[in-house]
């Protein structure tokens, strides 16, 4: 996602968002603009292009030598001025020529944009003289975590790394698969600095007369965030277990993820959120930096919450990293950019638009009722390739890997599905954001205590969670109105209860980071895989919260200037079903149509149950019991 479209506050404050971005396009032989919101032309910086649907050369172009100058990373290669290439830098982004290595018609492409920034990422350019102990200045402002240096000028030379993990005694070839070297002539065994690093004589680094340019990364060092003191970028290292198994902590999720075995001939491998870095690993994709090969899937390297883990890797092997933390981390200040309710009948391929990356879509086919729900943290398909792993709202079932129903996911929407052409639905698209929405996938222990962390950066209001691997166990669902919690069941109509024997007890301690689940029960806590989707109110964005029905009309007061564009009510004391509405489908004065969460009914068109308000949402006298029973509780959550 990206500051220009979240609807945020600009501030001093720095956040990732404005500084990295992983952006997915299909190559279109002509004159195309990226644009993902990075400011390159004012600020600096560099963007990395990789083909993914066909063998494309890893294409690197900065703003210190200029536009049209490619370096590849799987070559040996000079500087190679390409004037059709990467064409300009801008103040959103970069624009592309029709050059085949970064634009080549009809190949899926990814691009990686890295903005100068203290604390992030610096490029510096310099000209060797040949002399060990040479220190080149930099503006990381901070001890870099990891360092790469090509020379620009002559062919032949390799791409150097330097990595804190290994040391300065030590290099890597990030064109080759080599294991760590000892070598006194890349960094002349000294470390670096927060103002400086070192290099020898070798030619790769300090050739005389050569010319190099160096991308500087940095490490925890903070700098971001509201307080200044979040870390967004960490380069560190791991080793495997005997079993292939590894746990990172990096106090953060990961959006972009490269790693390397750092004493074995292996090549380099990146992951990133947008292609696939979830917790299914059929829908996990790598790319290679070490070589020109297409995308591959199948990758068991997942993300979570803190950090990221995984079994695909080589057995008692030490191994080093660059991470960068997923993002938004700005608070949303408009519904717009975080939520997108969409109805459409389109033929298959059609590009329906959101303007954010959606992480949970739930949709239904209007005439069966039937919703589904897809979110990019279980895995969902960001090419024509159809496939995700759905759950279904108003069934006990697990989840299931199926085709022909999610398509093609990006930064800014996704594709009418095959399976769905034509047919007349409605998609409701949520994306994460800090105080609106998140998603947690974690793995129950059976064990009553246990806590689960999540990035929600403030208390959960409404916590729905399904157990992911086992048939025949509820949805389940706590309201969190502060002084208590009760629970109930999103697939079924009974009544929300708070006792020993029903969901009000089975999580507490609801924080900014954490929450505790206090059974050991299989809804939310038995030994297997579960989702949990987080919601909380936002001024002017969203609300979550409960009235008392009234039997006559009714406005509910969202804090909203516009009115709501999605409405979901729950009655809390007796059986009622769970009710949708929004405003793709119509919430005007006259009829509304709603689909019921609960059930597969076909949407009903008829009624006349929610009216405009622009403080939030009406309630009309029409309305029955089960929306607004005079006495009766309700819950709901409404979007602006």
């Amino acid at each position: 996602m990206f500051s220009a479209d979240l609807g945020v506050t600009p501030s001093a404050a720095n956040y990732i968002e404005d500084v990295f971005s992983t952006y997915l396009y299909t190559g279109t032989g002509a004159n195309q603009t990226i644009t993902n919101g990075i400011d390159l032309s004012t600020k600096g910086g560099m963007v990395w292009t990789k083909g993914r649907s066909a063998a494309q050369p890893n294409s690197v172009f900065d703003t210190a030598r200029g536009a049209t100058n490619q370096l590849v990373t799987n070559s040996t290669a000079a500087n190679n001025v390409a004037g059709t290439s990467l064409t300009a830098f801008t103040s959103t982004g970069f624009t592309l020529g029709a050059y085949g290595d970064v634009n080549s018609n009809g190949t899926t492409m990814v691009s990686w944009t890295f903005r100068k920034q203290a604390k992030f990422f610096d490029v510096v350019t310099y000209t060797g003289n040949g002399t060990s102990g040479r220190t080149i200045s930099h503006n990381l402002g901070s001890v870099p975590g990891c360092i790469i240096v090509k020379c620009t000028s002559t062919a032949g030379e390799y791409w150097a790394v330097y990595h804190r993990s290994i040391g300065a005694t030590k290099y890597l070839w990030l064109q080759d698969t080599i294991a760590a070297s000892t070598s006194s002539t890349y960094w002349n065994d000294t470390s670096p600095t927060s103002s400086v690093f070192s290099v020898g004589n070798d030619g790769s680094v300090n050739g005389n007369g050569k010319t190099y340019v160096a991308y500087i990364f940095a490490h925890d060092a903070g700098g971001f965030g509201a307080t200044g003191t979040d870390n967004v970028i960490s380069c560190g290292s791991f080793t495997t277990t005997a079993s292939n198994d590894f746990s990172v902590t990096l106090g953060y999720e990961p959006q972009w993820l490269m790693i390397k075995a750092s004493t074995a001939a292996e090549s380099w491998f990146i992951q990133d959120n947008m292609r696939g870095f979830g917790v299914t690993s059929a829908l996990n994709s790598v790319l290679i930096p070490n070589l020109a090969d297409a995308e591959t899937s199948g990758w068991s390297v997942y993300s979570n919450s803190t950090g990221f883990n995984g079994t695909s890797l080589g057995s008692n092997k030490p191994y080093i990293y660059i991470a960068i933390r997923r993002g938004p981390m700005k608070t949303p200040t408009v519904g717009t950019s975080v939520f997108s309710p969409i109805a459409s009948s389109a033929t298959t391929g059609t590009k329906l638009t959101t303007n954010f990356p959606v992480d949970l879509q739930m949709f239904a086919l209007r005439t069966s009722g039937q919703v589904q729900a897809y979110d990019r943290l279980r895995g969902v398909s960001s090419t024509t390739t159809e496939s995700g792993q759905r759950l279904i709202t108003s069934s006990t079932a697990a989840e299931s890997t199926v085709t022909a129903t999610v398509r093609a996911w990006d930064n800014t929407g996704f594709q009418m599905p095959s399976f769905w052409t034509g047919s007349s639905m409605i998609f409701w698209n949520f994306g994460r954001a800090p105080g609106f929405f998140d998603v947690v996938c974690y793995t129950g222990t059976g064990v009553s205590g246990v806590t689960v962390n999540h990035n929600l950066g403030t208390s959960p209001q409404l916590v729905i969670t399904k157990v992911r691997n086992f048939t025949g166990e509820d949805w389940v669902v706590h309201y969190n109105s502060g002084p208590s919690i009760v629970g109930g069941y999103l697939n079924n109509t009974a009544a929300f209860a708070d006792s020993s024997t029903a969901p009000s007890t089975d999580i507490t301690n609801l924080t900014s980071t954490t929450y505790t689940l206090n059974t050991s029960n299989r809804r939310v806590n038995g030994v297997y895989n579960y989702v949990a989707y987080l919601f909380a109110t936002v001024a002017g964005v969203s609300k979550v919260g409960s009235y008392t029905g009234t039997g006559t009309t009714n406005q509910i007061n969202c804090g909203f200037t516009g009115g709501a564009r999605f409405v979901l009510i729950k009655r809390t004391d007796s059986t009622g079903d769970w009710y949708v509405w929004d405003s793709a489908r119509g919430i005007v004065a006259g009829n509304d149509p709603y689909l019921l969460l609960n059930s597969t009914a076909a949407e009903v068109t008829s009624t006349d149950y929610v009216d405009t308000y622009s403080a939030g949402f009406e309630i009309s006298s029409t309305a029955p019991a089960a929306i607004n029973a005079n006495g009766g509780t309700f819950i709901f959550l409404a979007i602006a």
